[in-house]
């Protein structure tokens, strides 16, 4: 089980919903603690493809290589961390409901290494809880108001 689930329904088909959260560049439009990404492979994203996304950790700016290890368009994706103390595991799926708006399911852990497995219950499990309810506030703004 992840350490965090989260669901939030979107008044837009899962099509747009799909098309915005499958393109990395936006994490810094809905994440509070994405700083920047880029994407780190010529080819189109998609399975296998790797991101580094800068975040804001405490007090610092961390840079970290996620793959994607799973990309099945419209509905559902995963992602690891493959470098640092502290990887991230998040999968998220896209779900259509019958009113014609969209639900949109993640769950997110980490793994620690060296340092990271002091770091994740200290720092970084307490900032994803508070940061959460304001990032599922931004996604669903940004789907909302920018998805049509």
């Amino acid at each position: 089980m992840a350490a965090f689930h989260e669901e939030i329904d979107v008044d837009r088909s899962p099509g747009e919903v799909w098309a915005y959260l499958s393109d990395p560049s936006h994490l810094p439009e809905w994440q509070k603690s994405a700083v920047s990404v880029e994407q780190l492979d010529d080819s189109p994203f998609g399975l296998g493809s790797r991101i580094r996304i800068t975040r804001h950790v405490g007090r610092r700016d961390v840079p970290l290589t996620m793959r994607v290890t799973e990309f099945e368009p419209p509905r559902a994706w995963s992602m690891r961390g493959i470098d640092g103390p502290v990887r991230g595991r998040v999968h998220g799926e896209v779900t259509p409901l019958p009113d014609g708006r969209t639900r949109v399911t993640m769950d997110l852990d980490f793994e620690g290494h060296g340092l990271g497995r002091v770091l994740i219950p200290l720092v970084v499990r307490p900032q994803v809880r508070r940061e959460l309810p304001e990032n599922e506030r931004l996604l669903k703004e940004r789907l909302e108001r920018t998805a049509r």
